[in-house]
């Protein structure tokens, strides 16, 4: 009896969480979608630890989540999404086999999405952010086949920024500049901000600049992450842990979204 009672019980929370689901989708198509939305995937670690798993299950289950946002992003008509999966300081200080199950994951996902044919069906584009020389050749190769495949799609594009540094990003960019300008390819008068944003890894984007920058886990801050694009871009940082992200949760973010007022400066 008490466990039919706890059946009822889920089946009407499960209910009406359906419903209210439902009310926001209804809400959240009205108007336009943010261009570009990027995600800082925070938290995997602290969910596994709080599940006493070992934390590289985290990313495990953040992996599906991503997989799961990626999906949402398409039906809501998201043009460009950004993942932050795996920073220069990760790569370099993390427990090794913490960076074994990321890349891992990041392998298997790419492969998933390979075989599923969501590439052919909605043109997808994947472009990588990021120092790709710092991989696993067995992922690195991956990136590069995948990027060469898709680069003349028109649908989403599904940047990964991995090995990626946002600093490291513009200094890059000063570099390249500075050589051309030594070899006599650019004139130091024609250095515009038009010229410096070709050269950084977003520069060959239809939207480089994040609309939106989520970030999980309660932690406010950019962690080096798109330093550039994201002068006006609009923030919000969300208490749920990266694996726990639902369905709602993302109708609610693109709900607060629309809410917003966006300025530029004006």
């Amino acid at each position: 009896m008490k466990f039919t009672n706890v059946i009822r019980f889920m089946i009407k929370v499960l209910g009406i969480e359906l419903l209210y689901e439902k009310m926001l989708e209804s809400e959240v198509r009205e108007g336009p979608m943010p261009n570009h939305i990027a995600v800082i995937m925070d938290g995997n670690r602290r969910w596994a630890n709080e599940r006493k798993m070992p934390s590289w299950e985290g990313y495990r289950f953040g992996a599906d989540a991503a997989e799961k946002f990626f999906l949402w992003s398409i039906e809501f008509g998201i043009k460009t999404l950004t993942f932050y999966a795996l920073s220069q300081d990760n790569l370099i200080k993390r427990n090794s086999k913490e960076i074994e199950s990321i890349l891992s994951n990041m392998y298997e996902k790419l492969d998933k999405l390979e075989k599923s044919g969501l590439i052919e069906k909605h043109r997808v584009r994947i472009k990588t952010l990021g120092s790709k020389e710092m991989l696993p050749d067995w992922l690195r190769e991956k990136f590069e086949r995948l990027e060469n495949d898709t680069k003349n799609n028109d649908g989403i594009v599904l940047n990964i920024a991995v090995a990626y540094s946002g600093r490291y990003e513009i200094l890059n960019a000063v570099k390249e500049i500075a050589k051309e300008v030594k070899e006599g390819k650019l004139n130091v008068n024609d250095i515009d901000e038009k010229v410096f944003e070709s050269k950084l890894y977003t520069g060959d984007l239809p939207y480089p600049e994040p609309d939106l920058i989520i970030r999980t886990s309660g932690e406010m801050r950019l962690s080096d992450f798109l330093l550039y694009q994201s002068s006006y871009s609009e923030m919000m940082f969300i208490d749920a842990y990266w694996p726990d992200m639902r369905k709602i949760d993302f109708l609610r973010i693109l709900r607060t979204y629309k809410k917003r007022k966006r300025r530029f400066g004006s």
